[in-house]
């Protein structure tokens, strides 16, 4: 039993990057599947795939390289909520990665949001993870 799925999520994307897998496999849910969409649409990853496998379903992966140096697309994941210590945020203290060069995941009442969006839109919520 997994007692913080979105570490577990977190850390098998960060141990495919650092072992330069072009493919990963992920047990998903609703909220992987959120910080997946935004992950593409941010750049960070290269394509996903949504598969059901009657049970819970598979996200399958395609990781993001630079094509000279073989660098991965991230530098860096890390997770900030964590289930002993949850991380809420304002509106007015919603965190900047790297002065704007990276994003930080929020889930909000919006959804899953980045935190630009959530500045624009004026919601907190519980910052996710960092990504940069």
């Amino acid at each position: 039993m997994i007692t913080d799925p979105i570490a577990d999520y977190l850390t098998r994307l960060r141990n495919a990057a650092m072992a330069n897998h072009r493919v990963l496999e992920i047990p998903a849910s609703n909220l992987k599947k959120d910080i997946t969409k935004l992950l593409y649409d941010k750049g960070y990853i290269l394509s996903y795939k949504f598969e059901d496998d009657n049970k819970q379903g598979i996200i399958k992966l395609a990781l993001k390289y630079h094509p000279e140096t073989k660098a991965s697309a991230f530098r860096s994941i890390k997770r900030i909520s964590k289930p002993g210590l949850r991380k809420y945020v304002d509106t007015n203290e919603i965190p900047r990665v790297l002065n704007g060069l990276g994003i930080a995941i929020l889930s909000t009442s919006k959804g899953v949001i980045t935190d630009k969006e959530a500045r624009t839109l004026n919601v907190g919520g519980e910052v996710l993870c960092y990504v940069y």
